[in-house]
């Protein structure tokens, strides 16, 4: 019927869908809470008498209701973010269970206040409205039944129009002029952002300074679209002093992180220098017997802040074969490698050296792997194929790393040899935890001996 397209193109209006979040949302709130201290009475009463846990709830439940509605628990700018819905979730809970608490001791029922069934009902209360809160706003179009949030586009003159889904895009066409300063304009202005939650301005650079004045006084969440900033990338915005800046970079691991991460490093290198000692001394023979010079061999490697350091292997080529810059890369059937280095390259013994560069802080055992200043994909020097290729250095380079886990090791004959292996630090870097660490390090024993080492 004729219907049917009109039905797939019809939407709720924002106000009901936005009636429709704040109530689904204090009623999963509601749930949460009241059957975690329905699950904790029941235990409680599998083991111990019955408790009047009833009088508690019926104090806690209005005081979270008027807590997270002062606290704004179901604002739009709160709801789209899962991590503020479940930090303004909990806020409102804990003092509900403060008030709770409070009203126990001022009425003097600590005697009969069930002590067992809020314990455990509050840590279940706390799971279950962080849980559903996190998942109601993933989910949030899904279970409402569309989008409550109205973005208007604002475009002046003939600017790009940015990527994204926009309520309602506008051409101001003379209609809105920033720099006109006139009330009507200002009052025309305002009555078409009536009903948005947040406004985009696409303009001219010259004109961005007017929009910004004209957007402070709207009442509403207005931004202006810059897309140079595209190719910054910014963090955020900072100061120093009186001016403003962008925050384009920051190290991937805070303080704590940085510590927990050396503390591991220091005390597993340690270990592994001392159980390994006497292995290091019948590789370092059978490198001596098989060839003439040293047994280590060093080279420099861009480090952590594109710093550039001598990291140490056990020499596996000819001495006249060995390429301090890194400009040849390693063939399957290269000539230069000796018969020992065959196999410590196969096995990854030769890298095992680099523990005293952890030990003296240069690497790190988990980190993307240093590569040596002439390395090459498809004849491209590496930051010549990704100019992302710098933001890997901004952790120390790894005896093992996400890449190597992965099976992306050996030479790089092609661009994408290189794009894998840089995807893969760049995710190590996002996502960073010492549990993974340990992962990464169980892992590499899986591929010690790899068909891309040689």
């Amino acid at each position: 019927m004729s219907s049917s397209p009109l039905r797939k193109l019809w939407r709720p209006r924002a106000t009901t869908l936005r009636m429709r979040m704040v109530v689904s949302l204090l009623t999963l709130d509601i749930l949460c809470i009241v059957l975690s201290f329905l699950l904790a009475a029941w235990l409680r009463d599998l083991f111990l008498i019955a408790s009047n846990w009833t009088s508690v709830l019926s104090v806690m439940l209005p005081i979270y209701v008027l807590a997270a509605i002062n606290g704004h628990a179901y604002a739009a700018s709160n709801v789209q973010d899962p991590f503020r819905a479940i930090a303004k979730g909990l806020t409102a809970f804990l003092l509900a269970l403060s008030a709770a608490i409070f009203a126990a001791f001022t009425l003097k029922t600590t005697d009969t206040f069930p002590r067992l069934v809020v314990s455990i009902g509050s840590v279940f209360a706390v799971s279950t409205l962080a849980i559903g809160r996190y998942l109601f706003a993933r989910h949030l179009q899904q279970i409402i039944g569309g989008n409550p949030f109205s973005v208007v586009l604002l475009r002046d003159g003939d600017a790009p129009v940015p990527t994204g889904s926009f309520s309602i895009i506008m051409a101001t066409d003379g209609t809105f002029d920033p720099e006109s300063h006139d009330p009507m304009m200002y009052d025309r202005l305002a009555t078409s952002l009536a009903h948005a939650d947040r406004v985009i301005v696409a303009c001219d650079p010259d004109r961005r300074i007017a929009w910004a004045h004209a957007l402070k006084g709207a009442n509403i969440q207005g931004e202006i679209f810059v897309p140079e900033l595209d190719a910054l990338a910014p963090l955020g915005m900072a100061r120093y002093g009186d001016t403003p800046t962008l925050i384009i970079a920051t190290g991937p691991l805070g303080l704590v992180d940085r510590t927990v991460k050396r503390a591991f490093d220091i005390v597993f290198a340690s270990i592994a220098l001392l159980a390994l000692a006497p292995f290091f001394v019948i590789v370092a023979i059978l490198i001596k017997r098989d060839s003439p010079g040293p047994v280590l061999f060093t080279q420099n490697r861009i480090g952590r802040s594109n710093q550039i350091f001598r990291m140490m292997k056990f020499r596996s080529m000819r001495i006249e074969g060995c390429d301090g810059a890194g400009d040849r890369s390693t063939g399957r059937d290269d000539d230069r490698i000796t018969k020992v280095g065959r196999f410590l390259r196969r096995t990854s013994i030769d890298e095992l050296p680099q523990i005293l560069n952890v030990l003296a802080g240069d690497m790190s055992i988990v980190g993307p792997r240093p590569h040596a200043l002439g390395s090459r994909a498809a004849d491209k020097l590496f930051w010549e194929v990704d100019r992302r290729y710098w933001h890997r250095h901004a952790a120390k380079p790894g005896l093992t790393g996400l890449a190597q886990v992965r099976g992306y090791r050996g030479a790089t004959l092609v661009e994408a040899d290189l794009e894998n292996r840089l995807r893969a630090d760049l995710e190590y870097l996002e996502s960073w935890s010492i549990w993974r660490d340990l992962k990464i390090i169980a892992m590499t024993f899986r591929v010690l001996i790899h068909p891309n080492a040689f």
